[in-house]
């Protein structure tokens, strides 16, 4: 059977869910993390939704940054940054109510965390009715929750997982086996999970900045640079991962294809295309 993995990930969903409850802030750059003091606060910025992200805040930035920041723009004449304490009780309430929806529409999910699911879509049989069914959970979900979700459809899911994070917020990106290396090719090494600022520098040293650098290198080369975890690296700098979806907790009972097709009204032969 022809695998298809998806990647599910809500869109700046603490910052979203704060906008959505309080509808006077709606359009503002909203921030959700420690209280910021007027500037002498200490810790982190949780969730900063994209017109924050447009100031320059982001998650794990000192809130102290994130408040000048703030201040910054609005010397500029720009709206000021909301900020939230956050309400994780309420966070993962709105968590469940989206896994659930998940579960309506995939037999095997496996929920990555509070706000991102990998689905196993391979009962699907090809891409074209994959997307139908990535595009009835978006809908779902911004219909019931009232937010928005990426998805990212690929073979596997490393490649979900990147391609999800690609047209964001309220993206959908589908890549096919014969089209995984072109699209990854151009894209910062940044984007392979569990490359993270050090081994970036390391790369860096060696003038390696987008995925197609690093292709350059044999796996020999990788270890010797990055000791066992350079086979790991040749193999994701490729798309290549064989990670199973681990169901977290109850299958769906309605497991078969046939009948999640029956129920999402779509023909079990799907043109591809």
């Amino acid at each position: 059977m022809l695998r298809i993995i998806g990647h599910l990930d809500m869109d700046a969903f603490f910052a979203a869910i704060e906008e959505r409850d309080h509808p006077r802030h709606k359009g503002k750059p909203i921030v959700v993390g420690a209280d910021p003091l007027d500037g002498k606060g200490r810790g982190v910025v949780s969730t900063a939704n994209y017109k924050a992200r447009e100031y320059g805040i982001k998650s794990a930035l000192p809130i102290s940054t994130a408040w000048r920041l703030s201040e910054e723009a609005k010397s500029a004449g720009k709206p000021p940054a909301v900020f939230f304490g956050g309400n994780f009780q309420k966070y993962g309430a709105v968590s469940g109510e989206i896994m659930e929806i998940i579960r309506r529409f995939t037999p095997t999910m496996e929920q990555a965390s509070v706000d991102e699911a990998y689905l196993d879509l391979s009962f699907c049989e090809n891409y074209s009715t994959a997307e139908t069914i990535a595009r009835k959970i978006k809908s779902a979900i911004k219909k019931e929750v009232r937010l928005t979700a990426s998805i990212g459809i690929g073979p596997n899911k490393l490649v979900a997982k990147i391609a999800s994070d690609y047209k964001k917020p309220d993206g959908l990106t589908v890549l096919t086996p014969e089209a995984v290396e072109d699209f990854l090719n151009p894209l910062s090494i940044r984007k392979i999970p569990g490359i993270g600022p050090k081994t970036e520098k390391i790369f860096s040293n060696l003038k390696i900045s987008k995925i197609q650098d690093l292709k350059k290198y044999s796996i020999t080369e990788l270890e010797k640079l990055l000791g066992k975890w350079g086979a790991d690296i040749y193999q994701k700098s490729r798309g290549q991962d064989d990670s199973p979806v681990m169901e977290t907790s109850t299958a769906n009972p309605l497991a078969s294809r046939k009948l999640f097709l029956a129920i999402q009204k779509i023909p079990l032969t799907f043109p591809v295309g």
